[in-house]
């Protein structure tokens, strides 16, 4: 089983972000959009690692995927110059890839479920450990791609004909495996006929939203408007937004959202407006284990992130910089949470 995955017609996303092809996790170096569309080739768990640690993978299931992916590749990899540590080996791949980023919880899931499914299993020759590991991984990732179409065929319904969105960061089909997660409801009621205006947040210091959901929302032919991130409230003073989606990195059992950082300020905005805001996520980034958002772990990126600008210098050398990558929003500011499952809204806990 170590050649391409097939996959049923339906679950065919309109992007491919991260996927299995002839033995290697495979991705689209998201560092290079929207200039370049270049497809990486891992086949290791440490280079799954890398590329989540450089941005090249983001978003909280694609992570996950690719995680799931990269306990494959590194599977087949130990077959082929160790065999007989394969297990260990995997362990110390598992390990590895939880060091990755902290906050995105699906990439924890995903290793997590690869791990209890070796335990279950229990003793098996080397190859059939490896294609064990590999069908569990396409299995994470059919269910990721199946959670997004439903979670914009639960989402479209929460958007009029004629609706303005705003949305932050990049939660559609490259921050998943195809079809996204803020992006989702978006997509499904531009296919149902619906009339949809995405503003797009751009998302300082990575502008994920410039670099890639503009270029995404491009591709699909959706109609969008590039924003700075500061103008968000005065588009909601005038009236201009109906509502606002939005993806997650973790969400905690109280329903406290951790997202890219900004989030926050969006729904204290939106709160002040009349503007309802809603989460997208798979159940798989509910984490049950941490009871409000206090108990999230927020990943602290190099400042050098907010001095530079796609590597141009922006700020003195001498100046410091903060630069949190997620903040943490309470669920006393969500209107609801946009799941596989449906709509679902606080309180929670």
């Amino acid at each position: 089983m170590r050649g391409n995955l097939p996959l049923p017609a339906s679950l065919h996303p309109p992007i491919r972000p991260v996927w299995w092809e002839d033995g290697a996790v495979c991705l689209i170096d998201q560092t290079r959009l929207p200039l370049q569309e270049r497809t990486v080739r891992l086949a290791s768990a440490r280079g799954v690692w890398r590329a989540v640690r450089t941005l090249q993978v983001r978003g909280a299931p694609a992570i996950g995927v690719a995680a799931a992916f990269g306990m494959a590749a590194e599977a087949f990899r130990l077959l082929r110059v160790r065999p007989e540590r394969i297990v260990e080996g995997l362990r110390e791949a598992a390990a590895l890839l939880r060091t990755a980023r902290p906050t995105a919880y699906n990439l924890f899931c995903a290793v997590d479920r690869i791990c209890s499914a070796i335990d279950r299993q229990g003793e098996m020759s080397g190859d059939a450990l490896a294609s064990f590991v590999l069908e569990e991984a396409a299995r994470f990732y059919r269910e990721d791609l199946a959670c997004g179409r439903a979670i914009g065929r639960h989402g479209m319904r929460l958007i009029r004909s004629g609706a303005r969105v705003l949305t932050h960061c990049n939660a559609g089909g490259l921050a998943t495996s195809g079809f996204g997660t803020a992006l989702a409801p978006v997509y499904a009621a531009v296919r149902a006929g619906k009339k949809v205006h995405v503003f797009v947040d751009e998302t300082r210091p990575v502008l994920q939203g410039a670099r890639l959901t503009a270029w995404e929302l491009g591709k699909a032919g959706v109609a969008h408007t590039l924003i700075c991130d500061n103008m968000a409230g005065w588009l909601m003073k005038q009236g201009r937004i109906d509502l606002v989606i939005v993806g997650a990195d973790r969400i905690a059992a109280n329903g406290d959202t951790a997202n890219k950082i900004g989030t926050y300020s969006l729904a204290v905005l939106a709160r002040h407006h009349g503007v309802p805001l809603y989460v997208a996520a798979p159940f798989s980034t509910f984490d049950p284990g941490v009871a409000d958002g206090s108990g999230i772990p927020i990943e602290e990126r190099s400042e050098e992130e907010v001095k530079k600008v796609r590597g141009r210098q922006i700020a003195p050398s001498s100046s410091s910089a903060w630069n949190p990558a997620f903040d943490i929003t309470p669920a006393c500011l969500i209107a609801g949470y946009i799941t596989e499952k449906g709509v679902l809204t606080p309180p929670f806990g």
